[in-house]
């Protein structure tokens, strides 16, 4: 399952903001939740809990369930390129993720809402599943209909925008369209994760 509980509570048990709502929260409360939360010290953990956690990080990054991650490493093990590389790379080529890297949401979750309430179109054509993997020149754009709402008019001033646009990505956000120029490299995609540790806990 998905998890659809407080975000700002998911950075703090994995040790690192996972939006940026959730920077200003964890620069307050750096330790993770609960009763013992300041007691817990993340060091003393086990290798095994280090393994889950990386992956469980990975998983809440991108808003996906367990059952999407095992079928995403079960899709990265078949290329040809390194296994945890080819993960992230999947991962990142999601809609919904690339919604979110162009500056179109301010988070993974509002970018998986706006997909799947039909607010986005791949090539003109509306897609509204968050998981459709978009490949190299294919143009994504906000719908006509929906781009007088609010978050659209924000995002068309950039608002969302990081400070500097993910390199495979072509970005038009006045027009509020982005173009995938390139098929992501791991070492371009800004993911706070080891996805060796991933590698080691999926071939344990």
């Amino acid at each position: 399952m998905r998890y659809t509980g407080p975000k700002v509570r998911l950075s703090r048990r994995a040790g690192v903001p996972l939006t940026r709502k959730a920077v200003r929260y964890f620069e307050q409360r750096p330790y993770p939740p609960g009763e013992h939360g300041r007691k817990t010290n993340r060091r003393t953990t086990g290798d095994y809990g280090l393994r889950l956690m990386e992956k469980q990080k990975l998983r809440w990054f991108y808003d996906v369930s367990e059952r999407q991650l095992r079928r995403y490493w079960d899709l990265a093990v078949r290329k040809s390129g390194a296994s945890g590389a080819e993960l992230v790379v999947l991962l990142e080529s999601r809609l919904a993720s690339l919604v979110l890297r162009s500056g179109l949401a301010p988070s993974i979750y509002a970018a998986r809402q706006y997909v799947t309430h039909g607010h986005i179109s791949v090539d003109g054509r509306k897609v509204d599943i968050p998981s459709y993997l978009v490949k190299p020149g294919q143009v994504v754009t906000v719908r006509e209909r929906s781009r007088t709402m609010q978050p659209f008019v924000a995002a068309a001033e950039g608002i969302y925008a990081d400070e500097r646009i993910a390199p495979y990505l072509s970005v038009d956000h006045a027009n509020l369209t982005f173009t995938l120029a390139a098929r992501p490299e791991r070492e371009q995609i800004a993911v706070p994760v080891d996805e060796q540790l991933v590698v080691e806990f999926y071939s344990r």
